[in-house]
């Protein structure tokens, strides 16, 4: 059995310990804390910083490894989905060998392992959704995709604690930056102009485009570009970029053999006392209702994975216009990691409209799954 043979080059006392740590209370960080913390990098929040990553990065390592082991319909012994969890024990492994940090040197050791293990993940959305197509190849044609609930679930559960994970070891990896811009504490900005992170991302959602059709509909963009909040502007650009690209690639199609001009897409910046609201909006045609619920799965997409017809790994960097069908559900799960959420609302035959709800407050904790 495959899951046997992959677990032969992993000691039963390693297994052992992972199932002990799986079992221990993950601790939430929020956006505010992880702000105020960082303002103040000196050696002895590096220590407290790692000593607290030192023991919490392999609970939430270890979680994960063990759902990897058990999920339904066979999908623990893909190869794909193999590959993940071995990574994952390898992680957990180097983390609890690493001897208790006591000192700067035992930090600056720590900081390169964790860097090292936040690199080896860099290609598990992709291989997951390999591992998920993988299975959708073998399954049984009568079962309905949405009914696949509990493997919506895990992968909700693990692409969320990924985003928890990356964002623990990316936030303490740059806070040791010598020379950070201004108003920048690791990856948090503390005054990111919104207007400014969705200008960047649909002029990278419009050369995509570009590229793929030879042309792009133009986004305008409304909102006070001086209006500035604290948020971590690697995630608000991944999901407007997501939103934008969908968007783009609606009105494309729709009126790609029309003698019309294709109609701007429309992105509007709202700053609320709780939320600042982006709602991104296009006239390309709209999504019917009865496909609605099925734009937040992960086995819907019709696109093909850039994994799946080379097995080199390096084809997951290269953003097509259409993705693995993954860019929804995991756009919600940053929004939702800080207190945020995403809503898509359509017109069949006109158009759709995003809202991307993000908190302003930043004292959400962090959802552990």
């Amino acid at each position: 059995m495959a899951v046997k043979k992959a677990y032969e080059s992993f000691s039963k006392s390693l297994i052992d310990e992972v199932q002990r740590w799986g079992c221990m209370k993950q601790t939430g960080v929020s956006l505010r804390y992880m702000m105020e913390f960082g303002s103040r990098p000196t050696r002895r929040n590096f220590i407290i910083s790692a000593q607290f990553l030192h023991k919490e990065l392999p609970i939430r390592i270890a979680r994960r490894a063990i759902e990897l082991e058990a999920l339904p319909y066979g999908l623990s012994e893909k190869p794909a989905v193999l590959k993940v969890r071995d990574w994952y024990l390898d992680s957990f492994r180097d983390l609890r060998s690493f001897p208790e940090i006591k000192d700067a040197n035992d930090e600056k050791e720590f900081t390169h392992m964790i860097k090292a293990i936040k690199v080896r993940h860099n290609n598990v959305v992709p291989m997951m959704a390999l591992g998920v197509q993988q299975l959708k190849k073998g399954i049984n044609p009568r079962i309905v995709y949405e009914d696949l609930d509990e493997i919506h679930q895990f992968l909700d559960r693990f692409y969320m604690s990924r985003i928890g994970i990356r964002m623990l070891i990316g936030q303490h990896v740059e806070l040791h930056n010598p020379n950070p811009p201004p108003h920048v504490v690791g990856y948090i900005h503390t005054k990111m102009s919104p207007v400014e992170v969705a200008q960047n991302a649909s002029e990278d959602a419009r050369s995509i485009c570009q590229r793929e059709y030879g042309s792009a509909p133009k986004v305008n963009i409304y909102g006070d570009p001086d209006f500035t909040f604290p948020y971590v502007p690697t995630h608000l650009h991944t999901m407007v970029f997501e939103l934008v690209k969908n968007s783009l690639r609606a009105v494309q199609e729709r009126y790609m053999d029309s003698d019309k001009v294709a109609p701007s897409v429309r992105i509007i910046v709202a700053d609320g006392i709780e939320d600042v609201t982006i709602k991104v909006s296009d006239e390309g045609g709209g999504i019917p209702r009865s496909g609605l619920p099925k734009i937040f799965t992960y086995l819907y997409s019709t696109a093909r994975n850039p994994l799946d017809e080379h097995s080199e790994i390096s084809e997951a960097d290269a953003v097509t216009m259409a993705g693995y069908g993954y860019g929804l559900p995991i756009s919600r799960l940053y929004a939702r990691y800080f207190g945020g959420d995403l809503q898509i609302i359509s017109m069949e035959g006109y158009g759709t409209d995003a809202y991307l709800h993000l908190s302003r407050l930043g004292d959400s904790q962090e959802p552990l799954p």
